[in-house]
């Protein structure tokens, strides 16, 4: 067994950029049920073994996911590390825009909160 990339060397923005791909999102999807080789992810999209293969790579690049060598195939599992990255932070962007909207609900005077309030209905 040989691991190839571990998901702590991931990045949020190599993440990011790496799910935002529909196809590389769906074996990331494949994977959080459970560790697939490239066959049997192939089974599940509407895309050549080939083309998976490239996206495993680009999701392992991202330390997204990791592979393991069972004789000739390529067993690949996501790596936890990297999502939970990816996740907080989602988390920290979230907790940025909700300080940001009570900043400007704040100093927004009362009339004004009321007149946007009754114009949203």
């Amino acid at each position: 067994m040989v691991t190839k990339r571990s998901g702590a060397q991931a990045t949020a923005s190599g993440g990011f950029a790496a799910l935002s791909d529909p196809t590389r999102e769906r074996i990331v999807r494949l994977l959080v049920q459970r560790e697939r080789s490239v066959g049997e992810i192939a089974e599940q999209l509407p895309v050549s073994r080939p083309a998976v293969s490239k996206h495993l790579r680009l999701l392992q690049d991202a330390g997204i996911v990791s592979a393991r060598s069972e004789g000739t195939r390529h067993v690949y599992t996501i790596e936890p590390a990297a999502l939970q990255a990816l996740r907080d932070e989602l988390d920290t962007m979230w907790r940025q825009a909700l300080a940001r909207f009570a900043l400007v609900a704040r100093n927004t005077p009362p009339a004004l909160r009321r007149r946007a309030t009754k114009e949203k209905r």
